[in-house]
């Protein structure tokens, strides 16, 4: 696996080929399929799609179908799922990609094909009139993208770690990832590249290639074997702008949205940025009559795991309630919204989310995501002007700073030791501290007291940070730990940020030498864990420094094109004191 950013690109990304659990999967019910259906959308193109019938079919059904760039191969186990269950399954290739016409262009074609898909369907004899979409990551976006357009005969969808262009694709909070021509090599041409792709000792060797010799981020494709337009028309809109608008719901759209929602997605799911993007503006711009029957899932999981769990992530295990079948939960969704049946016993209010944790491991509901957070604890910056080390850290307390020296660190582009930490961490992301124990100067730690009793934390993180620098841009982490009471470290949520961006992704400021800035770090990502008694917590801020990112060389100019010969080297001063004073919030639920 790619060593990539805690909770920015997790297992498998933008793939889920794992076979389903439910024992249904396995049953000997007949099934016909029939292979490359040609479907017709408006342009004159044709799709191509396999088609999964139950074969002891007697009157028109309800069909489910998804739209995805990997191949409709990949999801035969699903198509036999349904199909055995009593829905007809379409797995259909999008424009350009496996059997279908035309050419790809990530996001850009799914809303209007999908839409003149659902409707070819809706017409055929074989379908009662009702059409519903499954799949997630990619095929979560595309059910929104499909949405947008409206297609009259659309029953429901059910986004799973929907993607969100301008949100987290092709880069989060305008910063790219290496990963991102993996990706886009994965999805090249018109067959699968599924070797390629899944080749992580290659892909680790041409990151490091560009990182070592600190190459330019733009030369990335050509690095790794594959000159891009997709990658090069990516990284020339590097900001939220009109040509990502266009691929998502509008506020207006969101208002018009008259059928039943199920969105999934993960705490360490890294397109759950995307997935409660979508949600969170359903509930800002939604009818009354509509967002009531959107229900949310968030679950212990990452990025595959949200259409297959498994108990194992980042060095973590979680109990045997985080195995939700979620084929069988589907069917349950579908014969609830599509065949007048029962709402799934599972979704016993409109949130359902999971916690994590010693003595917990269980699932908790609620009505809202703001009916979950109890009272922020706010918690300080302090001390005594040096902060540079986890073993002589700064504190992090309920006081307010008064008369406090800043502190200080140093971010060295050139400086590639932190390759070898990287490489060293293996798959433990979220339980391996190496990065914290290793920081060449680059980067402050404070610490908390031991909590007294067990906590739980469920809700979003917000990090409220003073400072200045000597250079007119460069980028911040900000990562936040549960150290055990036997120092084992649990990561709980990190955000990243451009300094140019700090009032705005949209609007690019570059920083005034030595002014005093205040930056508010607010995408964490959404997390529920019972704290133990006896841990603390750890902060840590710093400068990325990455062969799994684009590289800020902290000139100022256009960053994918910095190289090695524009590097500065940035002095970083964190203020915390009366006047400016930093400080991040927990929401502990009791």
């Amino acid at each position: 696996m790619t060593r990539r950013l805690i909770g920015l690109i997790l297992i498998c990304a933008f793939l889920c080929l794992n076979p389903a659990r439910s024992q249904d999967s396995i049953s000997t019910k007949p099934v016909t399929i029939e292979w490359g259906v040609k479907i017709p959308v408006r342009d004159g193109i044709r799709l191509k799609g396999t088609l999964y019938k139950p074969g002891d079919v007697k009157e028109p059904l309800p069909v489910v179908f998804t739209f995805t760039p990997y191949i409709a191969d990949a999801y035969h186990d699903r198509g036999m799922y349904f199909a055995r269950n009593g829905y007809i399954f379409l797995g259909i290739d999008v424009r350009g990609r496996g059997n279908s016409g035309g050419a790809f262009e990530p996001l850009v074609n799914e809303g209007r094909d999908g839409y003149d898909v659902v409707e070819w369907l809706a017409q055929q004899p074989w379908c009662n009139g009702k059409v519903a979409m499954w799949g997630g990551s990619y095929a979560g976006f595309d059910q929104w993208s499909v949405l947008k357009e409206f297609p009259p005969h659309l029953a429901t969808i059910v986004p799973a770690a929907a993607a969100h262009p301008g949100v987290d694709f092709p880069c989060l909070n305008n910063i790219f990832t290496s990963y991102e021509i993996q990706w886009d090599t994965y999805t090249s041409g018109v067959t699968s590249n599924l070797k390629l792709f899944s080749d992580e000792g290659y892909w680790t060797d041409r990151f490091l290639e560009m990182y070592l010799k600190h190459l330019p981020f733009k030369e990335l494709d050509r690095i790794c074997g594959n000159p891009s337009a997709v990658f090069q028309k990516l990284l020339s809109h590097p900001t939220p702008d009109a040509y990502y608008d266009a691929m998502a719901p509008r506020d207006e759209d969101y208002r018009r949205i008259n059928f039943p929602i199920l969105t999934i997605t993960g705490h360490y799911d890294d397109d759950q940025p995307g997935a409660m993007e979508y949600f969170k503006r359903h509930m800002t711009y939604g009818s009354e009559e509509a967002t009531p029957n959107h229900f949310l899932i968030l679950g212990p999981w990452d990025h595959a795991g949200t259409r297959t769990p498994n108990r194992e992530v980042g060095g973590l295990r979680f109990g045997e309630a985080s195995l939700v079948d979620l084929n069988e939960l589907h069917k349950g969704w579908y014969d609830w919204t599509m065949k007048d049946g029962m709402k799934p016993e599972f979704l016993k209010k409109r949130v359902a989310y999971y916690v994590v944790g010693p003595g917990a491991e269980f699932w908790k509901y609620a009505d809202s995501l703001e009916a979950i957070s109890g009272r922020p604890h706010v918690y300080y910056l302090h001390s005594g002007g040096s902060a540079n080390d986890a073993f002589s850290s700064g504190l992090l307390g309920p006081e307010k700073p008064g008369r406090e020296k800043p502190d200080r660190y140093m971010y060295d582009p050139l400086d590639t030791r932190p390759a070898e930490v990287e490489r060293a961490a293996g798959e433990n992301i979220l339980t391996d501290q190496r990065a914290a124990l290793n920081l060449f100067g680059n980067g402050v730690v404070y610490h908390s007291e031991p909590f007294a009793e067990a906590a739980e934390i469920s809700g979003y993180a917000k990090f409220i940070c003073w400072m200045a620098m000597d250079v007119p841009d460069t980028d911040f982490q900000v990562i936040i730990f549960e150290i055990m009471p036997d120092g084992t470290s649990v990561v709980l949520a990190q955000d990243l940020m451009r300094a140019r961006y700090r009032d705005s992704l949209r609007e690019e400021k570059l920083v005034k030498p030595g002014e005093i800035n205040r930056y508010e770090f607010k995408s964490f990502p959404w997390f529920s864990r019972r704290v133990s008694k006896g841990s603390r917590l750890r902060l840590l801020l710093k400068s990325p420094n990455s062969f799994a990112l684009e590289k800020n060389y902290n000139s100022g100019g256009v960053v994918a094109e910095e190289s090695g010969k524009d590097s500065r080297t940035a002095h970083v001063t964190v203020y915390h004191d009366s006047e400016h004073p930093s400080f991040f919030e927990l929401p502990v639920v009791n």
